[in-house]
């Protein structure tokens, strides 16, 4: 999985914002940090997808070391704003079946759990994996 470097700005009086170095133009704006941050994983995901569809050349993220020979970068850290490593989850479209354990009166509650939002044991999975591989910022 890949992990882009966001710059996080709070100025007295403006947003919470995030960009990112190695996606430009790819920014996002909140009230607070936590819905900014939320929102940078969608802009980023959309903007690496974006430039996928437009045929472009696979995005592959610069390190905090590798960032801080960048203009930018540096007078961002310089300024006392935050550098913060999103996580990017790029989907295929593409299903691969795949065989787990797990115990079972864990499977039983995966299974009443998906149930009960009317997803498949399949989806309801995927979706939590996701939603924790996302919660790490």
């Amino acid at each position: 999985m890949k992990h882009f470097v966001g710059i996080v700005e709070k100025e007295p009086g403006s947003l919470w914002s995030i960009w990112f170095p190695d996606c430009p133009g790819c920014t996002t704006a909140a009230e607070d940090f936590e819905t900014a941050v939320g929102q940078a994983k969608d802009a980023l995901r959309l903007w690496v997808d974006a430039a996928a569809d437009d045929g472009g050349a696979v995005i592959l993220p610069r390190t905090l070391d590798q960032l801080r020979t960048d203009p930018a970068v540096l007078e961002a850290l310089a300024q006392g704003h935050a550098a913060i490593l999103v996580p990017l989850i790029q989907e295929s479209g593409r299903s691969v079946r795949a065989n787990i354990s797990l115990d079972a009166g864990l499977l039983q509650s995966i299974d009443m759990a998906a149930k009960a939002r009317g997803l498949t044991r399949s989806a309801f999975l995927a979706s939590a994996a996701r939603e924790k591989i996302l919660a790490e910022v």
